[in-house]
């Protein structure tokens, strides 16, 4: 016997949300549905009065500051929805705190990602506005909305405003990577360092670096999922609320157009992220994060396209960590569609694809241009010329990442100007067995780490953390420090902050704990970098690899909770975007209208 529901029959070609609220051919259901809602003050008239039921999907709370500002948002979002004729229900997300939460927010991207994919398929909603702001609520946002296909739109949060320490630009994330630095030194105190620190968020919003948060609300643009210019307006800007309300208006017009994301989310759209990212110094978590979303959207999207399309972009954003300015300086320089605009003026936009306006990228931001080259550069003159992320593979891993656009002149001429082997470096490996070892055992002594070495730390992909910490940023011993080495190489199957400036070679998939060969790697082993190759080798035998791998013992940590059980169990690698891999086979789920409840 067929559980499906006959969708011609119950919702007569209707909206979604008359499935629930106005069904006539089961009076008894549709009162149930109706029934518990009045108890505040919603009116059987609204619920049935034929108009698009909009959830607001709400991620803002107070354990979610980086989201916070969208407790305030979502009053002119609701405007926004009835000015339109729309009517709003506001519901909440998972929520995630990127600095706070223990042990990495990366599995709470995909937890959220469940969460709102049940919300969206169970509820009566014709359309969705999307609040996102911190690193992972954007892409888990996204994800949902690839699986569930009905009409959806983003609303960023917004950074924080500029911050200063000292009289100096002082940008979150970065302001903790350097008191780290100056405390190690000596320079500071620990009064000094917490103070450094907390000079960074000035006000409400995300990091005002152009960390993960700012480049995932970037791309969320990019993508053609936010209205053009929401990107990165500041957290408490008047037009932060006023695109609140434009947004509001836009989700009750596109459900009435049936612009759905498979319409936006295309192979072109994804293009046009990938060089986007590229442009704007972006962080080393955008590959994965946009992998997912083109998986859970059916559309093909491998690592190797970070570099295929995205290499040869210029680095034309001057924003800290590649850069010395700021989001609001950023989007004072005309922000997301500035940065479109001078990338089609070199012929990098896929200009056909659509976004949430129902038009196109070369309609919607044809004649966007810097309004300060000194923040945005054209291409013409940039910050950096191939300045997207290397795919580097080798005898221990299959795909890792490297961001280009970080390797500062200091790093170059320390490590990569050696006379006839230019960009190439060979060291001697120091391995860590996760951040707890190296926190333990980075100023030993006897570990004799010097600048000929490679810091290697392993255990801190999806399976072996789990969910993959943000750890490969290592600084180098408190003595080296001192000594003017401020970073060395560094080597990791998991991730780091996109605040971080560090060129770390990181997302090694696959990971040590399920048999990458990172997990046979000693101490002392050296190993050879290059970049003209795009290759990472340990310089040892394939006899000894061999016998090593036949040797290999590897320990997962016992999981603490259920759900990093069930993590563990079904997520996949970073470099195929660390997805729940069964859940990838779902697809246009909002389609299916689920069997009744009583």
């Amino acid at each position: 016997m067929s559980q499906k529901i006959d969708l011609k029959r119950e919702c007569q070609g209707r909206l979604r949300s008359r499935c629930w609220f106005d069904n006539p051919h089961n009076p008894g259901m549709t009162a149930i549905y109706i029934e518990r809602f009045p108890n505040y003050g919603v009116t059987r008239e609204e619920m049935q009065s034929g108009k698009p039921i909009i959830g607001i999907a709400q991620s803002g709370s107070d354990i979610s500051p980086c989201n916070r500002i969208h407790l305030d948002l979502e009053r002119r979002i609701r405007d926004g929805i009835r000015d339109a004729g729309g009517v709003p229900f506001v519901f909440p997300t998972h929520p995630i705190q990127e600095s706070c939460r223990r042990p990495t927010t990366w599995i709470d991207r995909n937890l959220s990602y469940l969460t709102l994919v049940e919300l969206l398929h169970g509820y009566p909603f014709d359309g969705v506005v999307l609040t996102t702001g911190c690193d992972k609520t954007t892409p888990a946002a996204l994800m949902a909305a690839a699986t569930v296909n009905i009409p959806a739109i983003v609303l960023s949060g917004g950074p924080m405003l500029n911050s200063y320490y000292k009289g100096k630009l002082a940008g979150s994330g970065m302001a903790v990577w350097e008191a780290r630095r100056l405390y190690a030194a000596g320079e500071i105190d620990l009064k000094g360092f917490m103070e450094m620190v907390a000079s960074s968020v000035p006000s409400q919003g995300h990091c005002n670096t152009m960390g993960t948060a700012t480049t995932m609300n970037s791309v969320a643009e990019a993508l053609g999922m936010s209205l053009p210019g929401c990107g990165v307006i500041p957290a408490p800007y008047r037009e932060r609320f006023q695109m609140a309300y434009e947004t509001g208006r836009r989700i009750v017009e596109m459900v009435h157009e049936n612009l759905i994301p498979s319409k936006i989310l295309t192979r072109a759209a994804f293009e046009n992220a990938i060089v986007v990212t590229s442009a704007i110094g972006g962080s080393t978590n955008a590959p994965p994060h946009l992998i997912a979303i083109a998986r859970h959207m059916g559309v093909e999207l491998r690592i190797q396209d970070w570099e295929t399309i995205g290499h040869h972009i210029p680095l034309i954003v001057n924003c800290q960590p590649a850069g010395e300015y700021l989001a609001e300086a950023f989007h004072l320089a005309g922000g997301v569609p500035a940065v479109i605009g001078e990338l089609m003026k070199i012929g990098e936009i896929r200009e056909h694809a659509i976004n949430v306006t129902g038009k196109t990228m070369g309609e919607c931001y044809r004649g966007y241009e810097s309004l300060n080259p000194e923040v945005i550069r054209p291409c013409s003159n940039p910050l950096r010329k191939n300045a997207g992320f290397l795919v580097m593979s080798g005898n221990l891993f299959d795909s890792a990442l490297l961001k280009t656009s970080v390797i500062s002149e200091e790093f170059r001429q320390r490590f990569l100007m050696k006379p006839g082997e230019e960009n190439v470096f060979t060291g001697r490996a120091i391995v860590f067995e996760g951040p707890e070892d190296y926190h333990d055992r980075i100023n030993d002594p006897s570990l004799g780490i010097d600048e000929h070495s490679i810091l290697i730390i392993r255990n801190v992909g999806p399976v072996g953390f789990p969910g993959a910490a943000e750890v490969v940023n290592m600084l180098p011993p408190d003595a080296l420090v001192r000594a003017g080495v401020s970073q060395l190489p560094c080597l990791g199957d998991g991730r780091q902050s996109g605040t971080s400036a560090s060129p770390s070679i990181l997302n090694a998939s696959p990971e040590s704990a399920v048999g990458g060969n990172l997990a046979i790697l000693r101490t002392g082993d050296q190993i050879r970098i290059d970049l003209n190759r795009r290759r990472v080798d340990v310089l040892i035998s394939e006899e000894e690899i061999a016998q090593r791998r036949a040797e290999m013992k590897i320990e997962i940590p016992p999981s603490q909770t259920p759900w990093q059980e069930l993590f563990r169990a079904h997520t996949g690698q970073l470099g195929e975007g660390g997805v729940l891999e069964f859940a990838v086979k779902y697809h246009d789920v909002g389609k299916e209208i689920p069997r009744h409840s009583h």
